[in-house]
């Protein structure tokens, strides 16, 4: 899964990953603001930090056990996604897209643009 789910980020439109910490973790970017952050998490899981409109966020937070507040990030603005198998890719794709929706929607008017072409 969590293949599927970073070439998921990457096929995003502008999406560009790095390693601005080391080998680990993954950061996916589009014009230079990250919308997701990949790294282990404990066992076979793996987690990804994903920017939330705050109403989003506690709502996802609450229904769900594996949606925690953003880990080492901006807790009213970002979830912990624990991946460990009771979420369905479809709704982890759904957070994604979210995610990269609300960075997308702060970039200057030019960036946009180009993202649209």
């Amino acid at each position: 899964m969590k293949r599927s789910i970073m070439a998921y980020c990457q096929g995003k439109q502008g999406a560009v990953k790095e390693y601005p910490f080391g080998p680990e973790p993954e950061v996916y970017k589009v014009g230079g603001k990250m919308f997701a952050f990949i790294y282990e998490g404990e066992g076979d899981t793996f987690r990804i930090n994903l920017k939330c409109d705050p109403v989003i966020a506690g709502n996802l937070r609450e229904q769900l056990e594996s949606v925690k507040p953003g880990y080492h990030m901006n807790k009213k603005h970002w979830n912990t996604v624990i991946v460990d198998g009771s979420l369905s890719l479809t709704e982890i794709h759904d957070m994604i897209d979210h995610s990269y929706s609300l960075v997308v929607s702060k970039l200057p008017r030019s960036q946009r643009d180009l993202l649209q072409e």
